[in-house]
């Protein structure tokens, strides 16, 4: 479990030495023999089991752990919850376990959570923002470690983006700053994307910016420059964005990550993170275009086939023109709901998104291969060009492999 993790004086037993290396039958059998155990921590940094088994990514030991009534929010010496643990080393699957588990033992305050704007900031949000002794939250932690894919599970299950640490890395460091520090683009990609205010600074007075130029993360840097475009950000504010299906949501995240990716072609040019765009002739890609039957083609950039339906006056548009309806233009933080946007077709009240009827699978990816262009989406306007509809969505990479360590790795550089 790490040369320096000191657990040997209290694993007589060998629990702990079976969980770290993923000994499924021996940690039933120590368990089944004697059931307090479940409850026993190490000596110094007081790991519980389930400390141990989210931090080495060991799923099947988590899961049989929670179904024992393990607590999902114990605390060890550093008041860590297995949850930081997870996202530190990067164990997505342990991550929504655990998130997961948070709701099956309050059941009743996430239902009120989920229907009320107040209860939120104190019902389901409390798993994932609970501070360890320093002031970091799990999204600290993983923006620090590099670990994209946990930032995107945690940010989209309620953790807050700009929240300020304690005494971990710089005092009043953001994710976004952490982000920033360790030079994680994918990372620094997903916080934009969420709303991370470029322009927060720190208790030294500093925005994420400065911190990716002083650690010469040259791509971080450029993203993050104030006087670059502002991206496309995720409008979860609105009603009915909060509601979508998991098919709609991955469309238009889809199309949100590809806005952006073009916004970058142009903010990273000259950089080594420079991406070349594909090189076709617009005759070709006309021509390819005219083989989509107009009335598939949205109506509002004559560009893209329709794959989102409005309900419930069921407007059909592309994913990329629904993105642009939707945020467009930046939230303002200080503002406690979106104007909702309207039918651009009818003007009547969005009550909520799904995706459109197509004739086949099979067919629509044929057609959307035929009808897919390159084009630049407009900086700062609402127009609604420029977003290939099916392109690849990251989920971005960014898995750990290492086993937990001794309290020594935890991670509280100053930046």
């Amino acid at each position: 479990m790490g040369q320096g993790l000191s657990c040997a004086a209290s694993d007589e037993h060998g629990l702990f030495t079976a969980i770290q290396f993923g000994d499924v039958e021996t940690v039933k059998a120590v368990l089944e023999s004697d059931p307090g155990l479940v409850k026993q921590t190490t000596l110094y940094d007081r790991h519980s089991a389930l400390h141990v088994a989210a931090a080495n990514g060991q799923i099947e030991i988590v899961s049989m752990l929670l179904d024992r009534s393990v607590k999902p929010d114990s605390l060890n010496r550093n008041r860590q919850t297995p949850l930081m643990l997870a996202a530190m080393h990067g164990k997505i699957s342990c991550v929504q376990k655990l998130i997961e588990a948070g709701a099956n033992v309050c059941q009743t305050i996430l239902s009120a959570a989920r229907s009320s704007h107040v209860a939120a900031s104190w019902g389901f949000a409390r798993f994932v923002n609970i501070r360890d002794g320093k002031g970091a939250t799990p999204l600290h932690l993983a923006a620090r470690q590099r670990r994209p894919e946990c930032v995107h599970d945690l940010l989209d299950n309620g953790a807050l983006v700009c929240a300020s640490t304690g005494g971990y890395g710089f005092s009043g460091s953001t994710p976004l700053h952490l982000a920033a520090r360790g030079g994680s683009l994918d990372c620094v990609r997903e916080l934009l994307a969420w709303g991370a205010d470029r322009l927060q600074i720190d208790a030294s007075g500093r925005i994420p910016y400065t911190v990716a130029l002083k650690h010469k993360h040259v791509a971080c840097s450029a993203l993050l420059d104030p006087s670059s475009a502002e991206p496309l950000v995720w409008p979860s504010p609105l009603k009915f964005i909060s509601e979508l299906n998991a098919e709609a949501k991955a469309l238009l995240e889809q199309a949100l990550m590809e806005a952006n990716r073009e916004r970058e072609k142009t903010i990273l040019k000259g950089t080594a993170y420079s991406v070349p765009s594909p090189s076709h002739s617009d005759t070709g890609t006309d021509d390819n275009i005219s083989e989509v039957s107009d009335t598939e083609l949205c109506g509002i950039c004559f560009d893209q086939v329709c794959t989102i339906e409005v309900q419930d006056c069921g407007h059909q548009m592309c994913a990329q023109c629904t993105l642009a309806l939707c945020c467009h233009n930046k939230p303002n933080p200080k503002t406690a709901s979106l104007n909702a946007p309207v039918c651009p077709f009818c003007r009547s009240n969005i009550a909520q998104l799904v995706v459109a009827n197509v004739k086949t699978d099979n067919e629509m990816d044929s057609k959307l291969r035929r009808s897919k262009k390159s084009r630049n989406f407009c900086e700062g306007s609402s127009s609604f060009k420029g977003l290939s509809a099916m392109g690849s969505f990251s989920i971005l990479g960014g898995r750990g492999s290492g086993r937990i360590a001794a309290e020594n790795e935890c991670v509280d550089d100053k930046a």
